[in-house]
């Protein structure tokens, strides 16, 4: 039986487009179910599996330790069902060459291959020292996007697909109008205490609901993270997730081609500073996981699932456009949740990325999502075994030689070429200046997902038949307006101070930018409402605390106990009034 929960914080870590048997399958040798040992089903090097490619040529699964690749697998819903094959996972070469008929064998071979033990400096010591999940699911087979949607509301609304190369035949309207409610609704609705630190470009912002002032509000570049994690437990959030770098020389997200140990030292990066904190530590649960499968290779064919909702997705096909109903899974993904009071070993509990929905929902008797799925998960709270709290693996260390690229020219190749994800994601950047335009909640939300949408797609179509010096006075004159929207909304009289990235790439300068005025202008909608919370009489004494922390946290001036009381005398001094 589980013990009782003594967990405080919840911290979220989510990277992209990687297998469960590319990653940590090589962990069956350290789990094998000798000797009490927990059983953990990934490579059986005896027994390896194997694909055949369009000659016939059989591609096995091999151990190696490759960090960087040139080309990256497809993983959409069509790519997905050939190679799942006759539900035997027979057909990821296959897919593979079909997509890349030119691929030399190596290539082909990368989609079989995984990560020889210890080859992973952050992942693998994370999974000797505390718990693995061996049957988590991504929760729909197909890419990131939706993938993405439902581990932060248990649905995507019956899309399924991504928005392609970011301009041509993509709805893109349609992707920014994801307008259900996310967990972190819920969380508000409880008074959690919650925040979302993010890289670069924060991908949830394509859900609606998170692009309101009172939820970007609690958007902050990483470096607060990690300000955050040395301060007292008090001062850090409940719940938190973590969006990786998606763009540009310091992508850190997993996604190939870049090298891997980007995304191992940001994963040993963000424990080592929740471990560091003995007193932070002793009641966080960190959950690490990836959103898709990436088209590599898992030997575990996904099982049946409870369509979320009504919505169904169409697709295209050899004959025409398919049809799903989002009754299957996808494939396995990594997942290790490393906290003091779980165990090192194995949980084969069947889970998707709703689970971690259930648990939150569950701990802290959260409103439930409009989610069927959802509602029938299992909580990933099963794994919080210990009566007593494990201290192991005070720090993970990654070497110099690991911290440098292993091929300096084929890193800066990965650097120069944009991939589809990341041509819509700076076309979300584009599309922010209307987005604060649209509606609240409150108000009609076919207005929010059909006028602003529409005017973003036209300024899009029109943008692409004209120069870059054109493009380039259109965007500080998009900046000019966002100046006069906040005049507007009368929020000049606040100083808004939010942390820069670390690095800049001249690249996507335009893009962090648009990030920067959009968040701005946000936080400074939402320091009014929240500003008459405090002072409103006529709210709970629950509702003033809570409208009161998240005003402390825009300040960013940490208080070990804030009071409203406390609030409202610092509102009264001129550098916090209105």
């Amino acid at each position: 039986m589980p013990t009782k929960d003594k967990i405080e914080h919840i911290v979220v870590l989510m990277l992209e487009n990687r297998s469960f048997d590319q990653m940590l399958g090589c962990m069956s040798a350290v789990y094998d179910g000798k000797n009490g040992r927990d059983r953990l089903d990934g490579v059986d090097p005896a027994a390896r599996r194997f694909n055949v490619d369009d000659k016939g040529r059989r591609f096995f699964q091999t151990a190696n330790a490759r960090r960087q690749m040139t080309l990256d697998p497809h993983h959409e819903v069509e790519h997905v069902r050939t190679q799942l094959g006759d539900n035997d996972n027979s057909g990821f070469v296959r897919d593979f060459v079909g997509a890349y008929p030119d691929a030399p064998p190596q290539e082909r071979q990368n989609v079989m291959s995984y990560y020889r033990l210890d080859t992973l400096p952050a992942l693998h010591p994370l999974a000797r020292n505390y718990t693995v999940c061996d049957h988590w699911f991504s929760s729909l087979p197909g890419p990131t996007w939706p993938n993405r949607f439902f581990a932060l509301s248990g649905t995507c609304l019956g899309r399924v697909d991504m928005p392609g190369d970011g301009t041509s035949g993509a709805d893109l309207p349609g992707f920014f109008a994801q307008t259900q409610d996310t967990i972190f609704d819920r969380l508000n609705e409880k008074q959690i205490n919650w925040k979302v630190y993010f890289h670069d470009i924060p991908q949830s912002w394509t859900m609606k609901q998170l692009r309101a002032p009172h939820n970007a509000a609690r958007y902050f570049y990483i470096r607060r993270f990690y300000e955050d994690a040395r301060s007292h437990p008090e001062n850090f959030p409940q719940f938190c997730l973590i969006e990786p770098d998606y763009m540009g020389f310091i992508q850190n997200d997993d996604h190939p081609p870049h090298d891997i140990m980007r995304g191992e030292k940001l994963v040993a990066d963000v424990y080592n500073a929740l471990r560091g904190n003995e007193a932070l530590w002793s009641s966080t649960l960190l959950v690490v996981f990836f959103d898709e499968h990436g088209g590599f290779y898992d030997h575990v064919a996904p099982p049946c699932a409870v369509p979320p909702d009504a919505h169904v997705a169409h697709y295209p096909g050899r004959n025409g456009p398919n049809v799903f109903g989002f009754e299957r899974l996808g494939l396995r993904v990594p997942a290790v949740l490393a906290s003091p009071w779980v165990k090192a070993g194995v949980l084969d509990t069947q889970f998707d990325h709703t689970s971690l929905l259930r648990y939150v929902t569950d701990k802290w008797r959260l409103g439930e999502l409009d989610s069927e799925r959802l509602k029938k998960a299992k909580s990933i709270g099963s794994a919080l075994t210990q009566n007593s709290p494990r201290l192991v693996l005070d720090r993970i260390v990654l070497s110099a030689d690991q911290l440098k690229p292993a091929k300096q020219d084929m890193e800066n190749q990965a650097v120069e070429t944009e991939s589809d994800h990341q041509k819509a994601l700076r076309k979300l950047t584009e599309f922010l200046p209307s987005a604060l335009w649209e509606t609240t909640k409150t108000t009609a939300t076919k207005a929010a997902v059909e006028t602003a949408p529409r005017i973003f797609a036209s300024f899009a179509r029109v943008t692409e038949f004209i120069k870059a010096p054109l493009v380039g006075f259109l965007d500080r004159l998009r900046g000019w307006c966002e100046h006069g929207m906040a005049s507007l909304y009368e929020t000049g009289d606040h100083e808004v101070v939010i942390s820069s990235p670390d690095k800049v790439d001249q690249k996507y300068t335009s893009e962090r930018n648009r990030i920067v005025r959009f968040l701005s202008t946000q936080k400074s909608r939402a320091i009014e409402g929240i500003t008459n919370r405090v002072e409103d009489p006529k709210r709970s004494k629950k509702e003033q605390a809570h409208a009161a922390r998240t005003l402390v946290t825009l300040w960013g001036r940490p208080l070990k106990q804030v009071r409203p009381e406390q609030v409202r005398h610092l509102l009264s001094q001129s550098k916090y009034a209105k």
